[in-house]
């Protein structure tokens, strides 16, 4: 079964989150990360919304938790926290 990544972001440093960006490129690519959505407008229709929202698909949860957990993942995520508010998941895919 597919999982998703969704990151709901507030960046508060956009010199270090495009640092994160860049560097997250290798863990995204070793792992098989297909976006679904990456920034782009939103229309907050109810509840508290963040300025940028990240879907990333993964061909499993085992996948989604390698990438997350990987050296490249973690190197990179160094550059992030602290540039900004930022909520990550994992949502298993429906079947």
């Amino acid at each position: 079964m597919k999982a998703y990544w969704v990151a709901r972001v507030t960046v508060t440093d956009p010199e270090r989150y495009k640092k994160y960006v860049e560097a997250s490129a290798a863990a995204f690519s070793k792992y098989g990360a297909n976006f679904l959505a990456r920034g782009g407008k939103v229309e907050q229709l109810e509840g508290d919304g963040h300025e940028r929202n990240v879907v990333i698909e993964f061909e499993s949860r085992e996948q989604a938790l390698a990438c997350y957990h990987s050296d490249e993942y973690q190197a990179a995520r160094a550059h992030r926290v602290g540039a900004g508010i930022n909520d990550l998941m994992i949502i298993d895919g429906a079947e």
